[in-house]
């Protein structure tokens, strides 16, 4: 099989136009291929309970960018030991994610920092709020700073205080999708537009070769897959987790939290559900519905035990792209496969 390339240029120099190029192997160069030194333009982002050191190191084996997720560790240590313990799996690029948001327990933040600086990890995902205090020294030390956003114009804003890359989510996407309810086909053009010279990633409802390409040809630099790893073989979630993520389907997801205005796309059970009944009461607040959303429920119940109903867990409208549960090596290749065949039918 012959293979393709994609080479982006800026907006104002015909970034929307491809250039393909047969190669004797299947790749796709972009410029996150180029600046983190990976075959492929796949990124699985930080995910709590789920991206532990064995998933990270199996995604960047098979040729993508796999990301530990830091507030999982206790500590600085804890987290420079996985680390390492990732590292003695694979000797291919990888990164950790910090997740900067208000705590009433503090999170060790700076120390995690300094971890990943002794490390010699050079590509750190942030997301929640700007992570503008943790930049000079990132900057000091060489670290690419990936940051997660959810409109242009906190994209604009992030870029224009120091960071390399945007990763932009849809309203598609699990988790925390930002208030403005927009989709990914509006908001990554729109993003590509207002930062011509930024890498971008397009992050919600990727989870095959069809969205690979569809989201280069809205003019991003990559994709990132959450819901699509969490079923995977390697992820270190429960198996009852995983065929649920199959069964689902686009409508198989909940929105909670809207009326506190943090809204979170979570999947379809009884907790999601009545906690989603409750909040329609405008006078409800937070402690209303503390107990349903505990995250510990989410991570010990559900992804640990398997109890499907056992609390709040996050997952994305791409479950209803996900038909089976490979190991990581099969879906990147599988996913770059897809997208050759997705080339060979646009380009006939």
């Amino acid at each position: 099989m012959f293979a393709f390339a994609f080479f982006a240029k800026p907006l104002h120099q015909g970034r929307d136009e491809f250039y393909w190029r047969i190669k004797a192997t299947m790749t796709i160069k972009t410029r996150i291929t180029e600046m983190f030194g990976v075959e492929t333009p796949i990124v699985m982002g930080g995910m709590t309970g789920v991206g532990y050191g064995e998933l990270v190191a199996a995604v960047a084996n098979a040729g993508a960018l796999g990301f530990i997720t830091a507030h999982m560790f206790e500590s600085g240590q804890a987290l420079f030991d996985e680390i390492e313990k990732t590292r003695k799996l694979t000797d291919k690029p990888f990164g950790v994610n910090l997740t900067l948001l208000p705590s009433i327990n503090p999170i060790p933040y700076d120390d995690y920092r300094e971890a990943i600086i002794a490390s010699g990890v050079k590509i750190v995902e942030t997301a929640g709020r700007a992570p503008t205090d943790h930049l000079p020294r990132f900057k000091e030390n060489g670290v690419k700073v990936i940051h997660k956003c959810t409109s242009v114009r906190h994209s604009v804003s992030a870029v224009n205080k120091g960071v390399d890359v945007i990763s932009i989510d849809g309203f598609e996407c699990a988790g925390h999708p930002g208030e403005d309810d927009v989709g990914l086909v509006v908001l990554l053009p729109a993003t590509v537009d207002a930062l011509p010279d930024t890498p971008i990633i397009a992050s919600g409802g990727m989870a095959d070769g069809r969205s690979l390409v569809a989201a280069l040809a809205l003019g991003a630099d990559g994709v990132n897959m959450g819901t699509r790893f969490c079923a995977t073989q390697e992820a270190k979630i429960h198996q009852n987790v995983k065929q649920q993520i199959v069964d689902n389907n686009e409508l198989d997801t909940v929105l909670v939290g809207r009326s506190l205005r943090n809204t979170a796309r979570v999947a379809r059970n009884t907790i999601s559900e009545q906690v989603a009944e409750i909040q329609k009461d405008p006078t409800k607040t937070f402690a209303d519905v503390k107990e349903l959303m505990a995250g510990v429920r989410g991570r010990e119940n559900v992804l640990r035990d398997g109890e499907l109903d056992g609390g709040i867990w996050t997952t994305g409208q791409s479950q209803a792209l996900i038909h089976d549960i490979p190991t990581c090596a099969d879906l990147v290749k599988n996913i770059m496969a897809q997208a050759e065949s997705v080339r060979k039918r646009v380009a006939a």
